[in-house]
């Protein structure tokens, strides 16, 4: 795969080129020995990009988030699932490619898997809308909700979504109301529910599938009330404050566990989970195992009454004096 560099990964990929000529080198004169140097110029490049991404700024992380070649939901699906089997529309409207759920099977459990999807290139994007729901789509996952709770099985939600389509057609179509909908079914949803941030976590487009018992969120993920561009837009008139807007908004990770907005944040391979697709993959498949094993040992009470004030402490805050 050839990788896609973001622009603070030029150093990166001046030394991953280096190191692409000396193997084509050594590809072209077999009995050229270049272990030597191959070793060291890839040792030097493993320690810049910890170096890099060890010290991320919040629109960096951003950039990462949005990375092109970031592991999708289908992606997850066929690695982490077994007889996956995608159910559509909503019963009222359309069938939103935005969205994509259905019953699969995790480790002998059936599950109900439910998640945004973007696309890898432009025709994907445009069938896929670029990863942005319309109601449809929203209806489309309570409707799946509800069929889970109904056969009392356990929800994965995956998380990847700029936010909810903004066009007229969509707002005609009651957006707004159909993510408060889901807000509120889910909040009493009688089956465990798994949220993982993949992605961006884009506004309430995103909480739309984030009221949930445990809310996993990869390290270089996004989760916010509004993209950093909107947020400069609004503030300043201009998307180029976007860095600024990104770093105030605290969307990270670490800041977002900080805040008691994020149980668990699962550690990215070096340099992305776009780098090593596998290794992210078996990380989280050891944290789904492990949550659903604790979240069984929780009576039903117990898992309604810690979502619904879960949900309620959102955006709460207190005044401290300086």
């Amino acid at each position: 795969m050839n990788l896609t560099y973001l622009d603070f990964e030029k150093p990166i990929s001046e030394l991953e080129a280096q190191t692409q000529k000396l193997k084509e080198t050594h590809d072209k004169n077999k009995n050229l020995d270049i272990s030597k140097e191959l070793s060291q110029l890839e040792g030097k490049t493993d320690k810049l990009i910890h170096e890099i991404y060890r010290n991320l700024s919040a629109w960096q992380i951003t950039q990462v988030s949005r990375h092109p070649q970031r592991p999708y939901t289908t992606d997850y699906i066929e690695k982490l699932f077994t007889d996956f089997e995608e159910l559509h529309g909503d019963r009222t409207f359309a069938d939103d490619s935005a969205i994509i759920g259905g019953l699969a099977s995790f480790e002998g459990m059936p599950v109900m898997v439910i998640g945004h999807q973007k696309g890898r290139d432009l025709k994907e994007r445009q069938h896929r809308n670029f990863g942005m729901p319309k109601p449809e789509g929203y209806r489309k996952a309570l409707r799946l909700f509800r069929l889970a709770e109904k056969f009392n099985v356990p929800i994965v939600t995956f998380i990847d979504t700029p936010g909810a389509y903004p066009g007229i057609n969509a707002e005609e179509r009651g957006q707004s109301e159909a993510i408060a909908r889901n807000l509120y079914v889910m909040s009493e949803l009688k089956v465990p529910i798994i949220g993982i941030v993949i992605g961006e976590g884009g506004s309430g487009g995103a909480l739309a599938l984030g009221v949930v018992d445990h809310l996993i969120m990869l390290q270089f993920a996004t989760y916010s009330v509004i993209s950093p561009e909107g947020c400069a837009s609004i503030l300043w008139k201009t998307a180029d404050k976007a860095p600024i807007a990104a770093q105030i908004l605290g969307i990270t990770a670490t800041r977002l566990k900080e805040l008691g907005l994020v149980d668990t944040i699962l550690p990215e391979p070096l340099g992305g989970a776009h780098r090593k697709p596998d290794e992210i993959m078996e990380t989280l498949r050891k944290s789904l195992k492990e949550h659903f094993t604790k979240l069984k040992k929780k009576s039903l009470k117990q898992l309604l009454d810690i979502r619904y004030h879960r949900l309620l402490s959102y955006g709460k805050f207190k005044e401290t004096a300086k």
